[in-house]
């Protein structure tokens, strides 16, 4: 990948602009993302995106492992993303975790890390644990202890970067302004498309040098545990469409290029190899300042994904504006 292709963060790293995401609905078997990846990575794609919680890292590992082993890459080639999960923010348990992620990833590094959401839940095996009302079991703990701890997985080698998802301004803040301070967070990974374009955020973080990372970005996988059905289907809006129409490109590939421009790293996902191919072409052709205007004014703050398993948490990240 080229330069403008890949964007700096502030700790000396590049990240790839474009990722490959590796979340997949419940219903859908694991060998998929086993295969999707693996057409990732030959499409072109060198950022690939997972999660302790999506439960597929030992697939993703796999992928990475075999495609090195063929010399297709090799491993500093690829930029690989996991994150801590909620069950796990007391700081004796961070450690732990991202080693047990780098065992079934079958890996002696991630290049980033990053703290999934910044509420902490009742820690054991169940991801999603509730009351016998279905209310998810939250814990106290400190973020600023769970930082220190994510700081040290950084001075251990373990990752090469640390980042945070799904926290908003205030809790940006709360990191940055910690006494004693040693790695700020190099991104923030949040839900942003054209109907929730995240500008404060994207603004705020701007002036920090936190690089603003997209998920759901054509509009998430409508994934009905997590979202309401009834929503809007993004890629059907005729903006987007007409836009498209008119660079001779698909909607989705607008909907990505509207984030390389504002200077957010975006992820893309996709279990099509058409779509994957299709998704690398993202860095072949330019939108207007009045495509990038009209794509703006779709924004009516439509979060896709609220999380529910975080209300009632302290630091539900979404009770603020931004």
């Amino acid at each position: 990948m080229d330069s403008k292709q890949r964007v700096k963060l502030s700790d000396g790293h590049f990240i790839p602009a474009l990722g490959y995401g590796t979340y997949k609905p419940e219903e859908v078997p694991k060998s998929k993302t086993l295969e999707g990846t693996k057409l990732a990575i030959d499409a072109g794609f060198r950022h690939i995106d997972t999660a302790y919680t999506y439960q597929v890292e030992e697939e993703v590992g796999t992928v990475i492992k075999n495609k090195i082993a063929e010399g297709i890459v090799k491993r500093e080639d690829i930029f690989l993303t996991s994150k801590l999960w909620c069950t796990s923010h007391r700081s004796e348990m961070v450690k732990p975790s991202l080693e047990n992620s780098l065992r079934k990833l079958g890996l002696d590094y991630v290049d980033l890390y990053l703290i999934h959401y910044p509420v902490a839940m009742k820690p054991g095996e169940d991801l999603f644990p509730t009351d016998e009302k279905g209310k998810s079991l939250l814990d106290t703990t400190d973020i600023l202890a769970t930082w220190e701890a994510m700081e040290k997985c950084k001075d251990a080698g373990l990752t090469k970067s640390i980042g945070v998802s799904n926290f908003n301004r205030r809790q940006l803040e709360m990191i940055l302004n910690k006494p004693g301070l040693k790695y700020k967070p190099v991104c923030n990974q949040v839900e942003c498309h054209p109907y929730f374009n995240q500008s404060k955020l994207l603004d705020f973080c701007k002036s920090k040098d936190i690089i603003l990372v997209a998920f759901g970005a054509l509009g998430t996988q409508r994934d009905k545990k997590w979202m309401d059905l009834s929503f809007p289907v993004l890629l059907e809006d005729p903006v987007l469409c007409a836009i498209a129409k008119k660079h001779n490109r698909s909607p989705a590939l607008i909907a990505l290029r509207y984030q390389v421009q504002r200077g957010v790293v975006v992820l893309a996902q996709s279990f099509k190899e058409k779509n994957i191919k299709e998704n690398v072409q993202v860095f072949e052709f330019q939108l207007t300042p009045e495509d990038m205007k009209a794509i703006d004014a779709l924004d009516r703050n439509l979060r896709y994904l609220p999380a529910k398993f975080t209300e009632g948490h302290p630091e539900c990240p979404y009770a603020d504006e931004y």
